[in-house]
């Protein structure tokens, strides 16, 4: 536990360069308290004991604004930065090293059971306003633009932008590029049948001139 709290204290300070000491980060980041809270509910609720745990968490909610639901696995490092208005639900999975702004949700779209809630992948920055609802994964080192809303998979190292959210970079190269580097199938199977015309018109020509010779 310990060693997961000083963890949490560096990311503060690898993340934004207003931190100035460790007193201050310790007494005054709220996006800090709010991670630390929800480690507390989320050792009741895998327990079993889930009112304890909703208990802690709308605590943590009512004392920092955030509001991580106990049920939620969170990896290491993970950096509030503001964090009012930060929503995490029941069955997010958030990764290592992953850096939030706030009024993001990672939400779902309904009352589906099960995985409802979004995956998101390590190294991956979500800027402040942005949504991602639903149960799919955003691939690690990957930039959620801010006030986007995403609603589908995103690939490993991606930039996403835009209501609804989509990809304008990836592997470090704008998406509009990628997709005139990728092959068109419909565009592939023409140049083959054309191929074939080609092969088709030289029989026919040698095969009439063999005639003409007879």
């Amino acid at each position: 536990m310990l060693k997961n709290m000083r963890s949490d204290i560096q990311a503060v300070f690898d993340n934004d360069p207003a931190a100035r000491s460790w007193f201050e980060v310790i007494f005054t980041y709220s996006g800090l308290h709010a991670i630390w809270w929800h480690r507390i509910a989320h050792a009741f609720y895998r327990r079993g004991w889930f009112t304890v745990a909703r208990t802690l968490s709308q605590c943590s909610r009512f004392m920092t604004g955030i509001e991580i639901h106990p049920g939620a696995t969170i990896g290491q490092r993970l950096f509030i930065d503001h964090g009012m208005g930060v929503v995490i639900g029941e069955t997010c999975e958030i990764g290592n090293d992953v850096l939030i702004y706030q009024g993001v949700t990672l939400g779902g779209t309904g009352k589906e059971k099960g995985k409802r809630h979004p995956t998101i992948g390590n190294n991956v920055v979500i800027g402040s306003g942005a949504k991602i609802l639903g149960s799919f994964k955003v691939g690690d080192q990957s930039n959620i633009g801010s006030n986007s809303v995403v609603l589908r998979e995103v690939p490993p190292d991606s930039t996403v932008v835009g209501i609804p959210g989509k990809i304008v970079r990836q592997n470090g190269q704008p998406a509009d590029r990628l997709r005139h580097q990728m092959p068109d199938p419909i565009t592939s199977k023409l140049n083959e049948l054309q191929s074939e015309i080609d092969q088709l018109r030289k029989q026919l020509a040698t095969c009439e001139a063999e005639i003409k010779k007879e």
